[in-house]
């Protein structure tokens, strides 16, 4: 049994993790949380990392990348495994990420929904299989409250495309404002923010005379909560490295 700290617990993905425990465990006896802003709720919560006074075996982090950065620094001086859940990580941050999996197990994924992840296997195959007679653009919507544009998961979809053929394309956010025509080879994005909406991404290849469309679609912040304390779970079995949805995909297929 193993004691749990989630980053960012007066938040959204915070009350998911929260109502998944509720329900069942997962293995974890202990749960206290950092929020500067949570209120009243049924676990310890501390406003920073600096002052959790508990033992702590694991964290989760669904934060912001300044809380990230705080609660990473927490996780290498105390030697504890973190899976980071937060995107719109600059390229500092990523790389300081990196830095700490030389020393402790660190689980990175901009979408901890195992369908968004069996999503980016398959635009690698159609990638592959379409080559670049298929322009792409991929559109995300999500709820009026979300901050970065594109969403992470967006980002993480078109760097599967990117994988699949070993070519940087070059990114294209939004087309107003450029007064020139598609260049072959972008990749483009357009975000919608609006409602409730939990997420939607679709990625579409648009060929001559034919379209190909792979969507994805989570009705419930739940799913992202069962797979951050599966990917809690696994990597407690882990002495350090970095980590992605792949790894606990096909180690649980290899089992």
């Amino acid at each position: 049994m193993a004691r749990l700290l989630i980053n960012g617990i007066g938040g959204q993905m915070g009350a998911a993790l929260l109502k998944a425990l509720k329900k069942d465990d997962h293995g974890f006896t202990d749960v206290c949380g950092v929020d500067p802003f949570a209120k009243e709720l049924t676990v310890p919560v501390f406003a920073s990392a600096k002052d959790v006074n508990v033992p702590v075996d694991i964290v989760i982090d669904f934060s912001v990348p300044k809380a990230t950065e705080e609660i990473l620094a927490y996780c290498e001086a105390h030697q504890t495994p973190a899976v980071i859940c937060t995107t719109a990580l600059s390229g500092e941050l990523i790389e300081k990420i990196r830095e700490a999996s030389k020393t402790i197990p660190v689980f990175r994924s901009g979408n901890m929904s195992l369908g968004v992840n069996l999503m980016c296997a398959l635009l690698k195959q159609a990638r592959q299989t379409l080559g670049d007679a298929f322009d792409i653009e991929v559109i995300e919507t999500h709820h009026n409250r979300k901050k970065d544009a594109p969403s992470g998961t967006a980002l993480m979809l078109a760097e599967a495309i990117r994988e699949a053929d070993g070519v940087d394309h070059p990114y294209v956010f939004g087309r107003s404002e450029k007064d020139r025509r598609r260049e072959p080879g972008e990749i483009g994005f357009h975000s919608i923010r609006g409602g409730t909406i939990v997420g939607q991404h679709e990625v579409r290849f648009l060929g001559e005379d034919e379209e190909i469309a792979i969507r994805h679609e989570a009705y419930s912040k739940q799913v992202f909560a069962a797979g951050a304390l599966k990917a809690a779970q696994f990597l407690l079995t882990k002495e350090n490295g970095l980590f992605t949805m792949e790894d606990l995909v096909n180690d649980a297929l290899n089992r």
